[in-house]
C-alpha cells in the first residue's frame, strides 16, 4: 500500500462499532447509489426496488468503512460502506414500503484454499417465521493480476510486469521482493434474492441474522433491496417449453427441449413461453431470425447452468461453454428480429477467460429487443459483436459478473440501451467497444451502474456520432473510473460527435495504481490515437470526487504524438475534489463554460500538458467562456492566471476528502 492510499483511507474514515443505526427508531432510509434520492432525481435507471443501505439500519454488528482504497471490502461496498456482523450478530431494515421479496447484498469469507464456501443467513419479519438464506463465496474472490486467480496463495500472475506495491518489475530485482499473499483480494460481494411468501407493509422490520453456529467467521451486509414482485405472467397462446419435454424442476436438462419449442414456434408464428420453474441449460440457445422468448417473470423463470470445459476448443477460442441466448454469428449474418423478455439468466462462471463465450446475451441480434432480464454469475451480461444494428435493451438487472455488463463490441449501430440496473461487474459496466469497424448511432441512457470492480461505470472505446446521456455511475473501484473516453485497444478513432449529457457520477475517481495517480470522474485517454472529434460534456455533475472531476491523459511513452482537443465542457456541477476540478496531462485543449465548482480540494486546473514544461507555458490550453464559478481553498478553480496554459503541476498532490454533497 502505498502512502497516498494510506492517507486517502484514513482521510476517509476507518471502522467503528455500528450500535444503532440511522433506522433505530423506524424510520426507514431510502437510498440510490447510497445518495439522498433529491441528488439524482431524473438520473439512472428507474427501478421497482428501494435500496437501504446496511450502514443506516438497526444492528448490533460493527460498521465497516467509509474507505475507498482498493483490494478492501469497504471500497467495494455501495457508498464505501457496510455492516460486518459476527455470527449471532444482525442487522435490521425498516421497510419504506410494502414488499413480498427482499435482495441482500453481502460477502462472507473465501475458504482457505479459495473456490468459496457457504454458509447461512436467517430472515425474519416482525420476528415471524424464519427462512433461511444460503450464501456463497463461489463466484467472489478473485486474486493477483489480471486475468486473476482464484487461488490465494498463487505467486505473481506476472513478475515481468512493474507493481506498485514494490515500485519495481519483481522478476528484475534484486533481492527478490516480499510480495503479500494473498496478492490484491477483490470481487468481494455477491447477492441473493428471497421471495417471502406474503406481502409485508411499510415499516415492518426485516431482520438478517448470522445463526451462532454459522461456519463464516464473519458476514459483510452491504444492502437491502425491497419491493412488491407481481404475479407470474401467464402467456396461453404460445409454444410452451413444458409440452416439450422442459424439467421446470432443473433435474435434467432443458436445451433441446427449448430448441424443440423455439422451432415449433417459427413454423406457427408463436412465440415461445417458459412457465415458472428452475431450467437446468448447459449450452446456448441459438435464436435465429424472428424468434420471441418470453418467461413468467426474472423471479419466476430461471435458466440456470453449469459452465462445462469443452474436450477441444470451439473455433473461436472458447474452452467452456455454458448457459446463454446467442444470435448467429455475425459472420453468418446474425439474427434478426429476436425478442428476450422476463427471466433469470444465471450462469457459473467463476475465472476470467477471456476467450470463452460463456455471456449471458451475446451474438448479433439486429432489429431486437431484450427486455426485463436478470442476469448474474456469467461472464459478461451482454455481449454483443457486429456489425449488426437497431438494438434495445431495456430494463434489465445484470450483477455479479466476472467482466463486462454490457459490450457494443465492433460495429453494433443505432441501438439504445436504456433503464438497466448494472451492479458488481468485473469490468466496465456499460462499454462501447469500436473495435475494426466504429459502433456509431448509440445512446445509453437513463441507466444505473454501481460498483464496477474494474475499469469503468461507463466506457466509450472510439466510434462515431454516439451519446452517453441521465446516467447514474457511482463507486468505481480501481484501474478506471465512471465515465471513460479512450484511444486504446485497438479502436477506430472517434469520429462525428459524443455526447455525454446529464450524468451524475458520485464517489469517482479512483487511484490508478499502475501510474500512481488519481483520476477523474470522467477521464479522457489518447493512448493510440488523437482525440479530436466534437465532444460536448453538458449537464454533468459529479459529486463526492475522490481525486479530481475531469482528467485529461496521455501515457508517457506517447505524450508527444497524441493530443486531445476540441472537448467541451458546459454546465457542469462539481460538488467536492480531493484534488483539483480539471487534471491536464496531455497536449491540447478544452473549453469550460458555466462550470460551477465547490469543496475543492486543491488549486482548481492541475496542468501538466505533456511533461516537457516548456517556457512559454503547457502543452495543454484552457479557453474561459464565462460563468465558471466556485472553488475551494486556493480560491476560484478557473482563476484568470491559471489561463490560458499555466504550469500548475503536482504530479501527486495531497488528497483532502471533501464533505459529503448536498443540494446546489
Amino acid at each position: 500500500m502505498t502512502a497516498a492510499t494510506v492517507g486517502l483511507s484514513l482521510a476517509l474514515g476507518g471502522t467503528a462499532l455500528a450500535g444503532k443505526g440511522a433506522a433505530a427508531a423506524g424510520t426507514p432510509v431510502v437510498t440510490r447509489a447510497a445518495l439522498d434520492s433529491s441528488l439524482v432525481a431524473g438520473r439512472g435507471a428507474s427501478v421497482d426496488f428501494a435500496e437501504q443501505e446496511a450502514e443506516n439500519a438497526a444492528t448490533n454488528g460493527t460498521l465497516i468503512g467509509p474507505d475507498r482504497t482498493a483490494y478492501t471490502l469497504p471500497a467495494e461496498a455501495s457508498g464505501r460502506k457496510a455492516v460486518k456482523l459476527t455470527p449471532g450478530q444482525y442487522v435490521e431494515f425498516t421497510l419504506p414500503s410494502a414488499a413480498n421479496a427482499i435482495n441482500v447484498r453481502y460477502s462472507i469469507p473465501d475458504a482457505p484454499g479459495g473456490g468459496g464456501i457457504t454458509a447461512p443467513l436467517n430472515v425474519t419479519v416482525n420476528g415471524g417465521a424464519k427462512k433461511s438464506m444460503t450464501l456463497t463465496s463461489q463466484y467472489a474472490w478473485l486474486y493477483n493480476q489480471y486475468p486473476f486467480s482464484n487461488d490465494p496463495g498463487a505467486g505473481l500472475l506476472h513478475p515481468d510486469w512493474w507493481i506498485t506495491e514494490c515500485g519495481c518489475v519483481p522478476s528484475a530485482t534484486t533481492p527478490a521482493p516480499v510480495i503479500t499473499k494473498p496478492f490484491r483480494p477483490n470481487h468481494f460481494y455477491d447477492e441473493q434474492r428471497l421471495l417471502l411468501g406474503k406481502t409485508y407493509r411499510a415499516g415492518d422490520k426485516v431482520r438478517l441474522t448470522v445463526p451462532a453456529g454459522s461456519n463464516a467467521a464473519w458476514t459483510v451486509i452491504d444492502l437491502l433491496d425491497s419491493q412488491v414482485v407481481g404475479a407470474p405472467q401467464v402467456r396461453l397462446v404460445a409454444a410452451n417449453v413444458l409440452a416439450f419435454g422442459a424439467d421446470p424442476l432443473g433435474r435434467r436438462d432443458s436445451a433441446d427441449a427449448i430448441d424443440k419449442a423455439i422451432a415449433f414456434a417459427k413454423r406457427g408464428h408463436l412465440k415461445v413461453y417458459i412457465p415458472p420453474g428452475v431450467y437446468q441449460v448447459n449450452r446456448h440457445i441459438i435464436v435465429d431470425d424472428d424468434v420471441t422468448i418470453e418467461g413468467a417473470g426474472s423471479w419466476y423463470t430461471i435458466i440456470k447452468g453449469r459452465e462445462v470445459a469443452l474436450s477441444t476448443p470451439a473455433p473461436d477460442g472458447s474452452v467452456h461453454t455454458g448457459v446463454g441466448f446467442y444470435g448467429k454469428d455475425a459472420a453468418a449474418g446474425g439474427s434478426r428480429n429476436v425478442h428476450l423478455s422476463g427471466f433469470t439468466i444465471e450462469g457459473d462462471v467463476r475465472e476470467r477467460i477471456d476467450t470463452d463465450q460463456v455471456n449471458g446475451v451475446g451474438g448479433a441480434m439486429s432489429d431486437s429487443t431484450i427486455d426485463g432480464l436478470y442476469i448474474r454469475h456469467t461472464k459478461v451480461g451482454l455481449w454483443f459483436d457486429g456489425p449488426m444494428t437497431r438494438l434495445r435493451v431495456t430494463n434489465n438487472v445484470i450483477v455479479d459478473q466476472i467482466a463486462d455488463g454490457l459490450n457494443f463490441h465492433t460495429g453494433v449501430t443505432n441501438s439504445v440501451v436504456s433503464n438497466n440496473f448494472v451492479r458488481n461487474s468485473g469490468d466496465d459496466g456499460l462499454a462501447m467497444w469500436s473495435e475494426k469497424t466504429a459502433d456509431a448511432g448509440n445512446t445509453f441512457d437513463h441507466n444505473t451502474v454501481q460498483t464496477p470492480v474494474l475499469a469503468n461505470g461507463i466506457a466509450i472505446y472510439g466510434g462515431t456520432d454516439n451519446t452517453v446521456s441521465n446516467n447514474l455511475v457511482a463507486d468505481p473501484i480501481r484501474e478506471g473510473s465512471a465515465i471513460h473516453v479512450g484511444s486504446r485497444f485497438g479502436a477506430e478513432a472517434f469520429a462525428g460527435h459524443l455526447w455525454i449529457t446529464d450524468n451524475t457520477t458520485v464517489r469517482a475517481g479512483t487511484y490508478e495504481l499502475n501510474w500512481n495517480i488519481g483520476l477523474g470522474a470522467i477521464w479522457f485517454f489518447a493512448l493510440e490515437k488523437n482525440i479530436d472529434a466534437d465532444i460536448q460534456v453538458v449537464g454533468d455533475n459529479f459529486l463526492d470526487n475522490t481525486y479530481n472531476a475531469m482528467m485529461l491523459v496521455s501515457d508517457w511513452p506517447v505524450k508527444d504524438l497524441y493530443s486531445i482537443t476540441n472537448v467541451h465542457f458546459k454546465d457542469i456541477k462539481v460538488d467536492g475534489t480531493g484534488t483539483s476540478v480539471v487534471s491536464a496531462r496531455v497536449k491540447g485543449s478544452a473549453s469550460f463554460q458555466n462550470v460551477d465548482a465547490r469543496n475543492v480540494g486543491a488549486v482548481g486546473v492541475n496542468n501538466c500538458g505533456s511533461f516537457n514544461f516548456p517556457p512559454t507555458g503547457s502543452e495543454f490550453s484552457l479557453t474561459d467562456l464565462g460563468g465558471n464559478d466556485g472553488g475551494g481553498t486556493t480560491g476560484p478553480w478557473l482563476a484568470p492566471w491559471e489561463l490560458p496554459n499555466t504550469i500548475t503541476c503536482d504530479d501527486r498532490p495531497p488528497v483532502v476528502a471533501p464533505p459529503a454533497p448536498s443540494q446546489w
